[in-house]
């Protein structure tokens, strides 16, 4: 693995957070908004984007729509009513613009007058999607279809009454939870709880609509040809088989109802389908289906790429079969002659192209940064998007396609970074015990220098494991390093953004080469900084909980305190508790009662070392979570209390694997400052 060289080491701004500014306190979390959801005009005049605010009283976001002209010459003004909260604007065409208001999808013309939105029934619809075809002459939608229901029959009024008193869940279906969704989460096994859907077509402006599907299956991600004569979606053949994870194969159907099945490997899952300008091929993307890999006991999860095929059904070719990252959010330039697409490459992440001839994959956008959210205009040579940087809240940035000409359109967050002096960060890179690279990112304490040490230091574990920490402004870090903590992010193996050899590292061992890396990066940092040592913290959530757990099992000696939030210590008991069995069944190679996967998880769960962590612990979980169930802190916290460990739990009420809103979050973070200091800085009470 080959840390990428378009992202240049950092400047060390070593020292730290600018003189001028105070340092970032608790309270300054309510005061940062949100900037999110560019939307650049068709005619690439304007720029529409949402800003969210939190408010501390009711515990909420109110979130504004707010509009920019692209070449900045006037100034952004707000477009949805004061104190209605508006979400997700999509431009019609040039004029008009539509977002999500109190439910419903309304419009209006911002860019040409300041008029009350038009919410009138033939223009405000709701949010089932109604498709329109490139040529605007035809319309599609998605709509489930009728299935006789079933009539209930007691053997006598005496069961009836007693069955209608029952107050509980009653279930006979695999898939019976999902984190966060209703329990139990309905049968997809049922027709009659789960209906299919059938695609239904009609000319624009018409009422009568006409199916033209019948495949008793539920279509997702229909998009027309430009000239509305032919409809590519995806549908997944084996959805009714509760033992199988399945995966999308792509159709096609025509306006009379000619359906055509595009692809037949059921080794592979297919999505996101999109038609070329001119018709003729179709653009996807490809990944291993999860029972691929189950079934192939592979040591790995396969390569995700973009490919086309001849609209009328054909081979594929594969574009990105040389490029070693993850491709997403791919489109059509206008002539057909390149997929645009973006992708992490190390802590960054950019805007890439592949031209569709063939050939390597070229990079568009540069820099120590994450370019998130873009948005084209019709021609596709203009293009916002927010920016993300360590050190500054996210901005709406204007620029060519190309990359060049950039600007940056908003400051929302002046006042913020006027106010407070936040804290600076290095990029770090260092080999790992067996050799490998790893990058990482080292958030400096506010107000560093370099004789006011040693300073106590954070290490903060990302969740995934397949994700990758990096250019994004993060509140709690910022508030870690105002309260005079260095904090340390690795990007430790099974992170995205370093190619497949290194997202596969952890195969079968999670904790093994992932959690070397991480003490790699401690040692690192501790050989070149003003670092205590004795006075070193662990901490993260969800797999960064069971990171934290991990390494204070296997390295005792090296924590003054951890704190995993919603972490994994029993993959055993894990498996059948929490909603995906699919992470233990392909990277574990099985299920508990299969020896060899059974020995993998009980090597690799944290409990199995219990009797060896001597660090106290803050455990922090939602007593709903069903993605790492509330079960499994508890049994490590009883384990550490057994031993004498000193252990605190945090259990967030009807919270599940994320714990949000603002209430919440504030208290998390306080909790977690108040026990790192008690035992970094037992200097304080």
């Amino acid at each position: 693995m080959r840390i990428p060289n378009v992202i240049a080491a950092l400047s060390l701004v070593a020292g730290a957070a600018s003189a001028q500014g105070r340092v970032l306190t608790i309270e300054d979390y309510y005061r940062l908004k949100v900037v999110g959801a560019p939307q650049l005009s068709p005619d690439a005049k304007w720029v529409a984007y949402t800003v969210a605010t939190r408010i501390e009283s009711t515990n909420t976001d109110s979130t504004e729509v707010w509009l920019a002209a692209a070449d900045g010459s006037s100034a952004p003004k707000r477009i949805t009513p004061f104190g209605v909260n508006g979400s997700a604007p999509q431009w019609r065409n040039e004029y008009r613009l539509s977002w999500v208001q109190a439910g419903r999808r309304v419009v209006a013309t911002p860019t040409t007058t300041d008029a009350p939105v038009d919410e009138s029934p033939s223009v405000a619809r709701d949010l089932q999607r109604v498709l329109k075809s490139g040529n605007g002459e035809w319309q599609a939608t998605l709509r489930e279809t009728a299935v006789p229901k079933r009539v209930r029959s007691y053997a006598s009024d005496f069961e009836r009454r007693h069955e209608e008193r029952f107050r509980g869940v009653q279930f006979d279906w695999l898939d019976f939870q999902r984190d966060g969704g209703a329990f139990p989460v309905p049968n997809r096994v049922d027709p009659e709880v789960s209906p299919p859907s059938e695609i239904f077509v009609a000319a624009s402006g018409d009422t009568a609509w006409r199916q033209v599907t019948q495949l008793g299956l539920r279509p997702t991600g229909p998009e027309w040809n430009r000239d509305g004569t032919l409809i590519v979606f995806m549908a997944d053949s084996q959805y009714r088989d509760e033992r199988k994870y399945g995966g999308d194969d792509l159709y096609t159907v025509s306006r009379d109802g000619k359906v055509k099945r595009l692809t037949t490997n059921e080794d592979y899952d297919y999505n996101s389908p999109r038609f070329s300008p001119d018709g003729k091929w179709i653009l996807f993307t490809r990944g291993m289906s999860t029972d691929a890999v189950i079934a192939k006991k592979m040591n790995h999860g396969g390569a995700i790429d973009l490919g086309i095929m001849p609209a009328a059904g054909g081979a594929e070719k594969i574009l990105t079969a040389d490029w070693d990252l993850l491709p997403s959010g791919a489109q059509w330039s206008p002539d057909g002659k390149w997929i645009y697409f973006t992708g992490g490459i190390g802590g960054a992440t950019h805007l890439f192209r592949v031209p569709v001839s063939g050939g390597a994959v070229e990079q568009v956008t540069k820099g120590e940064r994450r370019i998130n959210s873009i948005s084209f205009d019709r021609a596709m040579t203009r293009m916002a998007y927010t920016v993300g940087h360590t050190d500054a809240p996210a901005e709406v940035f204007v620029a060519n396609a190309d990359g060049s000409n950039e600007r940056k359109l908003t400051n929302v967050h002046a006042d913020f970074t006027r106010d407070i002096a936040l804290a600076k960060s290095e990029r770090v890179q260092f080999t790992s015990k067996d050799g490998t690279p790893v990058e990482g990112f080292l958030m400096y304490p506010a107000n560093y220098r370099r004789e006011a040490g040693p300073y106590p230091l954070v290490v903060l574990n990302h969740g995934g494991p397949h994700a990758a920490d990096g250019y994004t402004f993060d509140f709690k870090v910022q508030y870690l390093a105002a309260n005079g903590y260095f904090v340390l992010q690795v990007n430790f193996r099974s992170s995205t953004g370093y190619g497949e050899k290194f997202l596969w590292g952890t195969w079968g061992a999670w904790g093994d080469r992932d959690g070397e890396d991480v003490m790699a990066g401690v040692d690192y940092v501790l050989s070149r900084q003003p670092i205590d040592r004795r006075k070193v913290a662990t901490m993260g959530h969800s797999y960064g909980g069971f990171m934290t757990n991990w390494l204070i099992t296997q390295y005792p000696d090296r924590f003054a305190a951890a704190i995993p939030g919603a972490g994994i210590v029993n993959w055993v008991s894990d498996y059948g508790t929490a909603d995906i069995a699919r992470t233990k069944e392909t990277e574990f190679f099985g299920t508990p009662w299969e020896e060899q996967a059974r020995n993998i998880m009980i090597r690799q769960s944290p409990l199995t070392y219990a009797g060896r962590v001597r660090t106290p612990t803050l455990f922090i979980h939602g007593e709903v979570d069903q993605r790492v169930p509330y079960s499994e802190a508890e049994q490590m916290y009883v384990a550490l209390k057994k031993n004498g460990v000193p252990a605190k739990m945090i259990q967030y009420e009807n919270m599940p694997h994320s714990i949000s809103g603002s209430w919440n979050v504030v208290h998390r973070m306080l909790n977690e400052r108040q026990w790192l200091d008690r035992y970094l800085k037992p200097a304080n009470p």
